[in-house]
């Protein structure tokens, strides 16, 4: 029980930290201006490889909810790439990483860590950007709506030869397979992040409860967002972006204040060492 105490103060320590009120917001921000670029990139892949755009943004709309869909479906349904597109996907990159970088700058101040140069930091950001951008893909497309895709393919008969029971399997194996691969993701982020060598078994802590809290963010969204309609009776047209900033803002939220809770315990085994 005592432990148990000590890690709820030890979080609530967290989140009354300066950065908890400036950096969540800032990297879901530069997240979602990421979206754009991405679902471009697609959109060409799609011309590339001579896949049906119609076809693929069919897929979005019988399998997302109506509100992702809406925001989706513009930056997909595109004219291809050109000169144009192209440099606002590199432009939307560049500014994508600005919210990873600040998580570098953070956890360095955090750890009292000295800066590397900017070439490194930025290098190491645009490498951030990938892995949390294909962790809120990953997210979103299997844990948040997994089953409406698998259950869409089936519906659809697109593969003829797959057993029915690949659906139920999917069902079973999402969420074991789905957060080990979140919590190794989350990890390596982790371990990534400072421009020093922290060993990776104090970010264990804070990859769990980030994995964990992730989930449940996850589950009440995925249902939210598919069970109720009349979440724009405040923002009108605008709900449907409001509603995904404000899920990417709490995973954001989560995802920094797992690193801060890996800060104090790494901050609390030094103290020990020093001591002993």
């Amino acid at each position: 029980m005592k432990k148990f105490k000590t890690f709820i103060n030890n979080i609530y320590e967290m989140i009354t930290r300066p950065e908890m009120k400036i950096l969540p917001g800032q990297l879901a921000y530069f997240l979602v201006l990421s979206v754009i670029p991405i679902t471009v990139l697609i959109g060409f892949i799609c011309s590339i490889i001579n896949i049906s755009l119609d076809g693929f943004i069919n897929a979005i709309n019988n399998v997302l909810p109506v509100g992702i869909a809406e925001i989706l479906v513009p930056f997909i349904n595109g004219e291809g790439l050109n000169i144009t597109v192209g440099i606002s996907m590199i432009v939307g990159f560049i500014l994508a990483s600005n919210g990873p970088h600040s998580i570098i700058i953070t956890s360095n101040t955090l750890y009292g860590i000295k800066h590397s140069s900017y070439l490194s930091r930025h290098i190491k950001a645009f490498l951030l950007t990938i892995l949390i951008v294909n962790l809120f893909i990953f997210t979103m497309i299997v844990l948040a709506f997994g089953n409406h895709i698998v259950h869409f393919i089936f519906d659809a008969r697109i593969f003829e030869t797959i057993s029915p029971y690949i659906y139920q399997g999917f069902v079973y194996l999402k969420w074991p397979i789905g957060l080990l691969i979140v919590f190794v993701t989350v990890k390596l982020i982790y371990t990534i992040a400072p421009d020093a060598r922290i060993p990776s078994k104090y970010n264990t802590t804070g990859s769990i409860l980030t994995t964990v809290l992730w989930s449940i963010v996850t589950i009440i969204y995925s249902y939210y967002v598919s069970n109720f309609n009349n979440y724009d009776v405040i923002y009108g047209s605008l709900a449907n972006i409001a509603i995904l900033m404000l899920w990417v803002y709490i995973l954001s939220y989560i995802l920094v204040l797992g690193m801060a809770i890996n800060v104090h315990e790494y901050e609390i085994s030094e103290d020990y060492n020093k001591i002993s």
